[in-house]
C-alpha cells in the first residue's frame, strides 16, 4: 500500500483529499503547516501532495528536502507562471484547486507507477552490475576480470582515467562503462576521436570559438568540452592531439575552466576526463611529442585492455555473441560455426582485435546460405591474401625476414604483417593513402591503424 503525505492548511480540503485517497486504498498522513511537514521523515513516503502556499513558506520547499520522494503541487492560484515555477523547482506535477476527483486519482496513480518503475530499474541495474559490472563487454579471462574490478573501483570517483590498448580492443566500451557506473550517468558522455579531426580545427572543436576568431567563424560556437559539462569527456587516440591543444587541455584538468578560441574570458566547467590511446605516451613525452605534465595528469588511473590474441577462450565466446547480434541485426535465423571454424577463430591472431572479429562475423552472416559457417567464410585477411603471389606467400610462410624471430606456432601471423610492411614501404612514394588501402583491400582507417601497430609512420607530403 502506497504511503502518501498531504500538506494542506485548509482542513476541509485536507479531509476531503484524505477520504478520496483512502477510498482508493492509499495510506495517508496529514500536515497542516510546512514546519510540521518538514519534521517528518519525508523519504519514508511514496508521494507528497502539497499546497503551494502554506503557513511558514511555500510547498516547493519540500522538494529539495524530500529528495527522491516525488512532490505533487496543488494551488488555487492557478496560473501558467506558478505552474512553470513549480516544475522548474522539481515538482513532479501540478494540479489546480478545486480539482476533479478523477483527475487527482489519475495523477496519483501515474506518479506512483513511474516511481515504482524507477525503483525496479535501479534494483535491476544493481543486480546486473553484480553479475557483469560492465554492460556490453564480454570477458572471462583473468586480465578481463581484473579490468572489471578496476572499473568498479574507479567509476564512482571523478578520477581521470587513461585506457591503454591496441586499436579495436574496445576502449570506448570501457569508457562508457565507467561513465554509466558513475554519478554522472544521467549527464552526457561526449566522445571525440582526436585522430579524426584536422589539426587546424581541433582547438575550435574541443574548446569552441567566438565570432570572428578566424576566417569562417561566422558565429559563436560551443566546444565539445563545454558540451560535456556535468558529464564525461572521452578523448580517443589522445596521442594524436597537437601540442597547442594539449596545453589547453592541461588547463581544463588543472583549473576546471576553458577559454574559447578568440575569447579573453574563461568559463568554469565540471567535466570528468577519460582518455584512450594505443601509443606509449611516456615514450612520446621523452621525445617531446607529448607534454609530460599532461601525461601525468591523465595517468591518475591506468586501465590496460589486453589484445584479443591474449584472451584465450574469450575469442570464441565473443564470436558466438557477435554472431547472435549479427543475425538479429540482419534479420537472419540464428546460425552456428562449424567445429573447424571455431578452431580457426581460436588460433588466428586477430591483429585488428574485436573490431576485425566483428566485421568477419557480420560478413560471414551476409554471405551465408543457411549452413554452418565455415572457416573460409570468415574471410580472415582474404583481401590481403589475394594480392600475394603464391610463390611470395610460400616464401613468407617459410622464411622469416632477417632480424625477425621465428614464429613456428603461427607463421601466418608474421607473414601477413611482413607482406603489409613490404607493400606499404615499396609503394607509399607513388601511391596515395587511398590507393594503398584500395590495393590492400582495407579501409583508410584500417591502414592507419596497421601503420601505428607495426610502427610504419606515414611520410609527410613535401
Amino acid at each position: 500500500m502506497a504511503h502518501i503525505l498531504i500538506v494542506e492548511d485548509e482542513k476541509v480540503i485536507r479531509s476531503a483529499l484524505r477520504r478520496l485517497l483512502e477510498r482508493n486504498e492509499y495510506q495517508v498522513d496529514e500536515a497542516p503547516t510546512l514546519t510540521e511537514a518538514q519534521e517528518k521523515d519525508l523519504d519514508s513516503y511514496d508521494l507528497i501532495i502539497s499546497d503551494l502556499r502554506l503557513p511558514g513558506g511555500n510547498g516547493t520547499e519540500l522538494i529539495e528536502q524530500a529528495k527522491v520522494t516525488p512532490v505533487l503541487i496543488m494551488t488555487s492560484f492557478a496560473s501558467l507562471r506558478s505552474a512553470v515555477d513549480a516544475m522548474k523547482l522539481g515538482a513532479v506535477d501540478y494540479i489546480a484547486k478545486p480539482f476533479d476527483h478523477d483527475e487527482m486519482i489519475i495523477a496519483v496513480q501515474r506518479i506512483l507507477k513511474e516511481r515504482n518503475l524507477e525503483r525496479q530499474n535501479t534494483v535491476l541495474k544493481k543486480e546486473i552490475q553484480k553479475v557483469h559490472p560492465t554492460s556490453g563487454i564480454i570477458g572471462s579471462c583473468a586480465p578481463m576480470q581484473d579490468l572489471f574490478k578496476k572499473i568498479g573501483k574507479v567509476s564512482p570517483t571523478d578520477a581521470t582515467v587513461l585506457i591503454l590498448g591496441e586499436s579495436g580492443t574496445g576502449k570506448e566500451l570501457v569508457a562508457r562503462a565507467i561513465h554509466e557506473q558513475s554519478h554522472r550517468a544521467e549527464a552526457p558522455m561526449i566522445s571525440v576521436n582526436c585522430a579524426a579531426i584536422p589539426e587546424t580545427l581541433i582547438e575550435s572543436e574541443l574548446f569552441g570559438h567566438e565570432k570572428g576568431a578566424f576566417t569562417g567563424a561566422t558565429s559563436v560556437r560551443q566546444g565539445l568540452v563545454e558540451a560535456a559539462d556535468g558529464g564525461t569527456l572521452f578523448l580517443d587516440e589522445i596521442g594524436e592531439l597537437p601540442l597547442e591543444a594539449q596545453a589547453r587541455l592541461l588547463r581544463v584538468l588543472q583549473e576546471s575552466e576553458i577559454r574559447r578560441v578568440g575569447s579573453v574570458q574563461s568559463k568554469k566547467v565540471d567535466v570528468r576526463l577519460v582518455a584512450a590511446t594505443h601509443r606509449n605516451l611516456k615514450e612520446l613525452a621523452k621525445k617531446g611529442e607529448f607534454r609530460e605534465d599532461l601525461y601525468y595528469r591523465l595517468n591518475v588511473v591506468e586501465l590496460k585492455l589486453p589484445p584479443l590474441r591474449d584472451r584465450g577462450d574469450d575469442v570464441v565466446e565473443l564470436a558466438q555473441k557477435l554472431l547472435q547480434r549479427a543475425c538479429d541485426k540482419l534479420n537472419r535465423p540464428l546460425l552456428s560455426f562449424s567445429d573447424s571454424c571455431l578452431k580457426a577463430i581460436s588460433q588466428y591472431s586477430w591483429p585488428g582485435n574485436v573490431r576485425e572479429l566483428e566485421n568477419a562475423v557480420e560478413r560471414s552472416v551476409i554471405l551465408n546460405d543457411g549452413e554452418a559457417i565455415e572457416a573460409d567464410a570468415m574471410a580472415i585477411d582474404l583481401q590481403v591474401d589475394r594480392n600475394i603471389a603464391p610463390s611470395m606467400m610460400e616464401s613468407l610462410l617459410q622464411t622469416p625476414q632477417q632480424g625477425q624471430p621465428q614464429n613456428d606456432g603461427n607463421p601466418s601471423e608474421l607473414s601477413l604483417d611482413d607482406y603489409f610492411q613490404h607493400f606499404v614501404l615499396e609503394n607509399e612514394d607513388k601511391m596515395t593513402e587511398t590507393e594503398l588501402a584500395q590495393k590492400l583491400g582495407i579501409s583508410r582507417k584500417s591502414l592507419w591503424e596497421r601503420r601505428q601497430r607495426l610502427g610504419i609512420p606515414r611520410k609527410k607530403a613535401k
